[in-house]
């Protein structure tokens, strides 16, 4: 088959794109979006040696899809104490994340940039035995230097948005179909994430259905004694999560948070941003409206007279989950598409959410068809239906139907497994 004109062109710069990268890398940096000490890892220049024996390298793209392998990773270990695992990501936050998360015989390192020489310094050093991509982040360059070295590369908790596929479709069809052909198997999310990849060209017989790996994941870790003291400082006081959100809805949940408390007079709202370096400015913007607000970076205490409580620290979700019996879901009342809501779900928070959940959106059905999670219209609907989810009779209900939920998926942790020591062990 002949090389599209578009893929061809892009594998060409790639080639020589090493200035063109380095430039970008400064930008990013300037930004605060690389980390200085490991900017060379961005280059394809190991901070690690290699280790002993065979290699599975997982690549997630970002902190969600990292966290989402971990269990699986561990489990894998378990069962084969000869394997290594090589864990690469993209962002700051992320590393942050696996750094005091990472299973035994695990190694994380910022993935290199779509650089044909950079990838190659980089596979020269690890030769990986298999490459795992995480949810959907295909890179043409890295796709065909693995296939020149004839590494089996797999697809899992496959996951294509309609942005995605649209630009795909509208620019570069040819060319997905052939870096697609460049991916052994394929486990998908769903049946739309299933339906786009074999509308571009991917081989049916390499795709199967299994749900999300997320499923399987186990339950976020947190610090007992951290969540004694602060149920303690709460002194039964009620209380409810803003997780994960992003710019204008912390203001919409306070808003929320003032209709609730008509009903519940000490109710604590804790928001945990998705962003944690936007934690200063909304702080002193709730301050401004008049709400008295504590800030968990800071060391501030949670008071008798605190009205919200701004959890922007990294890490720390499975503290926060925990403690609060009903959780909205961030990035779902403002258009960017929702986050997980297994991870609510596997601690025993019941779930409200906007209807912006296309990230999402077969999940959110199921938990919604199991009266596992509500969906609210606006600010005023969220107050009007925390109020009556806050119940503790109302809150047990539906934080029970949303783990026996989250539980029923398992099974995609094992089928990504076998997957996985089939290519390893070069069965097909």
């Amino acid at each position: 088959m002949a090389r599209s004109l578009l893929l061809g062109a892009y594998l060409l710069f790639s080639n020589r794109a090493m200035g063109y990268a380095d430039r970008k890398l400064a930008e990013r940096l300037a930004a605060g979006k690389e980390d200085p000490a490991r900017l060379d890892e961005r280059r394809g220049i190991a901070s690690a040696p290699r280790p002993n024996g065979p290699l599975i390298w997982l690549h997630a793209a970002s902190v969600g899809e990292s966290v989402s392998v971990l269990e699986m990773i561990r489990r894998m270990g378990d069962e084969r104490p000869d394997l290594s695992f090589l864990i690469t990501s993209g962002t700051v936050t992320s590393a942050e994340v696996l750094a005091n998360r990472l299973p035994p015989r695990a190694i994380h390192q910022y993935v290199p940039l779509d650089v044909r020489p950079w990838i190659r310094r980089f596979l020269d050093h690890w030769r990986p035995n298999v490459l795992v991509l995480a949810e959907g982040e295909i890179w043409p360059a890295l796709l065909y230097e693995a296939k020149v070295r004839d590494l089996p590369v797999a697809l899992i908790n496959a996951r294509m948005t309609s942005e995605a596929h649209g630009q795909w479709s509208r620019w570069a069809r040819g060319a997905a179909r052939q870096v697609l052909a460049k991916i052994d198997r394929v486990q998908a999310q769903d049946d739309t994430t299933a339906q786009r990849l074999l509308s571009l060209g991917l081989p049916a017989d390499r795709l199967e259905v299994t749900g999300t790996l997320k499923e399987g994941s186990k339950a976020l870790p947190h610090n007992e004694p951290e969540r004694v003291d602060l149920a303690n400082a709460l002194a039964g006081r009620p209380c409810w999560l803003a997780a994960s959100t992003h710019e204008g809805e912390e203001v919409g949940a306070a808003e929320a948070h003032a209709h609730a408390q008509r009903s519940w007079q000490k109710l604590l709202l804790i928001i945990a941003p998705r962003h944690p370096d936007r934690a200063d400015e909304i702080v002193s913007g709730l301050r401004l409206d008049g709400w008295r607000v504590a800030q968990r970076s800071k060391d501030d205490p949670i008071a008798l007279d605190t009205q919200i409580y701004v959890a922007d620290t990294i890490g720390e979700m499975g503290l926060w989950y925990r403690l609060c019996p009903v959780s909205f879901m961030g990035g779902s009342l403002v258009p960017v598409g929702g986050h997980n809501p297994f991870e609510p779900a596997a601690l025993g928070s019941a779930i409200l959410h906007g209807p912006h959940v296309k990230n999402f959106a077969d999940i959110y059905a199921r938990l919604t068809e199991a009266a596992a999670a509500r969906q609210v219209q606006d600010w005023a609907d969220l107050g009007t239906t925390l109020a009556h989810v806050l119940e503790p009779d109302e809150a047990a209900k539906m934080a029970h139907a949303a783990w026996e939920v989250c539980s029923s998926g398992a099974d995609v942790t094992e089928r990504a497994m076998d997957l996985l020591f089939a290519l390893l062990d070069g069965v097909e």
